[in-house]
This record gives C-alpha cells, sequence and structure tokens, in this order.
C-alpha cells in the first residue's frame, strides 16, 4: 500500500509540474500576441487621430482661409539653399565637418 502512495505521489507531482510549465508557456505566448496586438491599436489610434485633423482642416475651407487672411508674413522666413539636404548623408556629413572644425577650434585655445 505504501508503495501505491508514493507512486501516487510521484504521478501527481509530476503531472502538476508538466502542467505548471505549459500554462506559463501558453500565458507567455498570450501576453506577447496583446503586446503585439496592443502596439497595433496604438499605431492605429494615432493615425485615426491624424486623419480626424486633416478632414477637420480639409472639409472646412473657411477655417483654412481665415488662418492664410491672418497669417503675418513677418513670421515666416524662407530657408537657404545650404539647409536642405537630398539625403540624409549630406546632412550627416555636415554636422561631422561642423564637428571637426569646432574640435580644431577648441584645440588651438
Amino acid at each position: 500500500m505504501s508503495r501505491f502512495k508514493i507512486f501516487f505521489s510521484i504521478f501527481i507531482f509530476s503531472f502538476l509540474l508538466v502542467g505548471t510549465s505549459y500554462i506559463k508557456n501558453e500565458t507567455r505566448e498570450i501576453e506577447k500576441k496583446i503586446f503585439n496586438i496592443g502596439k497595433k491599436i496604438h499605431s492605429q489610434e494615432k493615425d485615426l487621430n491624424e486623419l480626424q485633423l486633416d478632414f477637420s482642416y480639409l472639409s472646412s475651407p473657411s477655417i483654412l482661409e481665415e488662418k492664410i487672411e491672418h497669417l503675418d508674413n513677418t513670421q515666416y522666413f524662407p530657408m537657404e539653399h545650404s539647409r536642405i539636404f537630398i539625403n540624409i548623408f549630406d546632412l550627416i556629413n555636415l554636422q561631422n565637418k561642423l564637428v571637426n572644425q569646432k574640435n580644431n577650434h577648441e584645440k588651438k585655445k
């Protein structure tokens, strides 16, 4: 009788150990799916807000006309051509040159 109790206890312990690890893995997969869906929902909510803003401006030309009439031209200046970059590499090269010039200037002091 005692062998039966030991065998039964080992069987129950093994079953619960395997069941716990299985449930833990399934829960982790579900959490990953929930996280991914949450990211998708967040990005779509952001897109929805932007689209609603675009719609409100584009659907009411009178508001746009009022804003254009109240626009002060002295607030806005045209951008210099030297500050317009065709690609990101041109910007990075210019920034590197400026940093090198700054470092050289500091070394001379």
